[in-house]
């Protein structure tokens, strides 16, 4: 039990300066009623958006919006950002103990939230798959905020960690036609996985309905405005944090009368706010991980202890990932408990 004679020790990643993290300690409190103490069994690196944490680049100007909903500190650091976590309650109501959970929080071993921020992973979910959960969420978002259609033709431009999620929840929508798009012949193995057509971006097929653009380049939004058909829709899922992008507007943009929106996860898309909460959504996200073509994304595997040089290694590129999962360390009791065949 956590008290003050017992407190629990924990331990955190924090990107401490630009391009530099570390492994920090902590002591928790006893959680207070309507919390509870998770235990961490894995957590997920989101690539895109903590490589921009990790490199001191998220700008002033937005940095409390894209504050993670457990963050500690401040951008550029120190600061204890992540959002991709899976674990089982230790501590808290009677109806949660025991319960495998996910919960958009930063990479530490034990943690203390409100039960109304956990989100319980269905037994059909094996938890290190449970990661992804937050990137489903983020890809859910998107197409409330496009709302394809019946025979539409549609494009994703970028086959990431983003990408891939994109295409992977339209593939069963009754479309056309989808093209997975990327500069990267490589990525072809992941779009075969997922069972959508591969295309490189000069044999992408044009006069789309709707472009999901996701690669977090000039070139790729540029290209994504290329594929748009007549008054078209580019759906625009990056996050270029402090970099400028220059775009031939006087090009396709204009004179086809296309329409660029954001998608962002931070908020419900304006389609589903008013009959969806966040946490609908994330509900939503979970369940859909039944589905093991999401194991494609899974794509490392490392202990907790090595996460500093496995961030590192992303950043300057000598390790390649779509996402790459942390598993905490547990002892063999709580490993014959939890049922670890499920969750390898």
């Amino acid at each position: 039990m956590t008290n003050a004679q017992n407190p629990v020790h924990a331990t955190a990643y924090w990107t401490t300066e630009r391009e530099h993290g570390e492994l920090r300690s902590e002591e928790l409190p006893a959680p207070g009623p309507g919390e509870a103490l998770v235990r961490a069994l894995y957590s997920g690196i989101s690539k895109g958006t903590e490589m921009v944490v990790h490199h001191g680049a998220v700008p002033p100007r937005v940095a409390k919006e894209m504050r993670a909903p457990h963050q500690e500190g401040q951008f550029p650091g120190p600061v204890k950002f992540g959002y991709l976590s899976v674990g089982v309650v230790e501590e808290g109501p009677e109806d949660w103990k025991g319960q495998r959970v996910f919960c958009l929080n930063p990479h530490q071993d034990r943690y203390i939230v409100p039960v109304g921020d956990l989100t319980r992973i269905p037994e059909s979910v094996p938890a290190r798959r449970a990661v992804l959960t937050g990137t489903v969420e983020t890809a859910v978002n998107a197409l409330w905020e496009a709302g394809p259609r019946l025979g539409d033709r549609v494009a994703v431009v970028g086959a990431g960690l983003v990408g891939g999620m994109v295409a992977t929840l339209l593939r069963t929508f009754p479309l056309d036609r989808l093209q997975l798009v990327d500069l990267d012949p490589g990525r072809k193995q992941l779009a075969d996985a997922l069972e959508v057509d591969f295309a490189h971006p000069d044999d992408a097929l044009a006069d789309c309905d709707i472009v999901f653009h996701c690669s977090a380049s000039q070139e790729g939004l540029e290209r994504s405005l290329q594929l748009a058909g007549d008054e078209g829709d580019v759906i625009e899922m990056s996050w270029y944090a402090n970099r400028e992008v220059t775009l031939p507007l006087g090009e396709d943009f204009h004179a086809r009368r296309l329409s660029i929106r954001a998608s962002q996860v931070g908020v419900v898309a304006r389609a589903r706010r008013h009959r969806r909460t966040n946490a609908d959504r994330l509900d939503l996200a979970v369940s859909l991980l039944a589905d093991p073509v999401f194991d494609a994304f899974l794509t490392g595997l490392s202990p907790f202890d090595e996460l500093p040089e496995v961030v590192q290694g992303l950043a300057d590129g000598t390790l390649e990932a779509l996402c790459h999962v942390i598993e905490y360390p547990q002892d063999s009791s709580q490993a014959a408990s939890e049922g670890t065949s499920q969750d390898a």
